[in-house]
């Protein structure tokens, strides 16, 4: 196994976004039976060593590629495509005031206790997701947009950490 291989290439994949995850668990475990430590109990401690070191890279390698936000973060990475996430925070307008509108949605059913309300807007919003993870897997495989999947990237982190936000208030009202 080769520590420079691109996590693709560590799971002998094609280069793309859209990806059979069960054959994505599959060659991960593949991969975790022949390096975990567990494995190298008794070998020397270099071996232990590097047992230990492959795990780790397979896992990194394994999340990365399993949620879709970080393997489309990844193919525009190995492209050579900065989403400048810590610095570039603009966006277009209709999409803030769109995000304040869902913000406002959340809260308002949170203080006033609507789980049946926060399902909703959980479930509208899983859906925009979801439909937006399509659009992302065409810019990537398809048409090789780098800029627009950029573009879609960083509006998907910007949704994905509001799915979290529902599912906390979700979460605050089942105590």
């Amino acid at each position: 196994m080769d520590f420079r291989a691109d996590h693709f290439t560590l799971f002998g994949l094609d280069r793309a976004f859209r990806l059979d995850l069960s054959d994505l668990d599959s060659r991960y475990r593949d991969i975790q039976a022949q390096v975990h430590p567990d494995r190298f109990a008794n070998a020397g401690e270099a071996e232990r060593r590097l047992s230990m070191q492959w795990a780790t890279h397979a896992n990194e390698a394994y999340l990365t590629l399993k949620k879709p936000l970080e393997r489309a973060k990844y193919l525009l990475h190995l492209d050579g495509h900065d989403i400048q996430a810590e610095s570039n925070t603009a966006m277009p307008a209709d999409f803030l005031m769109e995000q304040m509108e869902w913000r406002e949605a959340v809260m308002d059913a949170r203080n006033g206790g609507d789980h049946h309300e926060l399902e909703h807007l959980h479930n509208r919003l899983r859906g925009d997701i979801n439909a937006r993870y399509q659009e992302l897997a065409e810019l990537l495989d398809d048409a090789g947009s780098l800029t627009l999947a950029t573009d879609c990237v960083r509006r998907l982190m910007f949704l994905e950490k509001l799915l979290h936000e529902i599912d906390d208030a979700l979460a605050s009202l089942e105590e």
